[in-house]
């Protein structure tokens, strides 16, 4: 069990991630690359990563287990500001906090002489180790991006509703069910268990697509807090074979050709930053089955995104929905 210890400063401190933190992705797609639940969602995806996959994963293997530690220094705090950004901060990571971190890792696993020379090479491995990281990325999480992107607007639209209604501690208890929100303590089913004292630092939630089952959070106490996070935002009915995962382009161009007339660009602008099936029907001025076949159909085109809350469902523009509004209304 994880119990995170909030005060009331705490509490006025929590946010929400503006985007997708593109390393946490990365690392925790290679965890759902080596196991075999969720096919549904993942399997086509294993299967398409794997074909593309034509380069060195040794290193990542080995500082990457299947259950259990991994080192904090692959998921830096400023990989919430991009890719790139990500990547510097690990490029710069102090020798002797690798050591400690790589110590860690030792320490709960079998010491092989490959973990060995890691350890005691330091610094030196970490032109392979991001080698490896990027072209993995490349493989894995770049292709599916948009996509990853789009779920995870979804999941922040869904949760700045709770934060509007009811603030911080609204918030927390929208949470997924294996969060649990009982003030002033959020409970998380963990695989180890802990105690995670926020003292006035305050948390930031970060929803991931590759994230399941369970939270995830840094190891190291003084670390900025960070909950990782499911993020609850999926297509409502994904396609057999795991097309949830596969790239949007793929997708959309089955479907875009649906997406015509001047009725269904007014439904997508009246979406805005999130609306129920009944306050687009409102707000497009049609009625509420004929909203509900438009969010459908620019749903499968890639040009919404939507998430069932309680009784109820949010639709919210993706990437692509927004960067065609952005280009004018859609062809009548």
């Amino acid at each position: 069990m994880l119990r995170i210890h909030f005060t009331g400063v705490d509490l006025a401190r929590v946010r929400m991630a503006g985007r997708p933190d593109a390393l946490w992705e990365t690392i925790l797609s290679f965890h759902r690359l080596r196991d075999r639940r969720d096919a549904r969602l993942f399997g086509e995806w294993r299967t398409e990563t794997r074909s593309r996959l034509n380069s060195e994963t040794r290193t990542l293997g080995m500082l990457i287990p299947s259950r259990g530690y991994f080192p904090d220094f692959l998921t830096p705090v400023e990989g919430q500001y991009g890719w790139d950004v990500g990547l510097d901060a690990l490029r710069g990571i102090r020798p002797e906090r690798m050591r400690h971190e790589l110590q860690l890792l030792a320490a709960g696993a079998a010491v092989t002489p490959r973990l060995r020379e890691f350890m005691d090479g330091g610094a030196k491995h970490l032109p392979r180790l991001m080698g490896e990281l990027r072209a993995y990325h490349r493989a894995a999480v770049e292709p599916y991006w948009t996509h990853i992107q789009a779920q995870i607007e979804a999941e922040r639209a869904a949760r700045g509703r709770a934060l509007l209604d009811g603030g911080a501690d609204e918030l927390l208890a929208s949470l997924p069910p294996m969060l649990r929100w009982r003030a002033p303590v959020l409970e998380c089913d963990y695989p180890v268990d802990r105690d995670v004292r926020l003292r006035g630092r305050g948390l930031l939630l970060q929803p991931s697509f590759f994230c399941r089952r369970t939270a995830v959070t840094l190891h190291d106490p003084e670390l900025p807090p960070v909950l990782v996070y499911p993020a609850a935002a999926q297509l409502a009915s994904a396609p057999a074979g795991g097309e949830a995962a596969r790239p949007v382009e793929e997708q959309r161009q089955r479907t875009l050709g649906k997406l015509v007339g001047h009725t269904r660009s007014v439904v997508l602008r009246a979406i805005g930053d999130g609306a129920t099936t009944s306050e687009l029907a409102r707000r497009a001025g049609v009625s509420l089955a004929s909203a509900s076949q438009h969010a459908c159909v620019m749903r499968e085109a890639g040009l919404v995104t939507t998430l069932r809350r309680g009784n109820a469902v949010l639709h919210t523009v993706t990437p692509l929905g927004a960067a065609l509004l952005k280009g004018g209304a859609v062809a009548s």
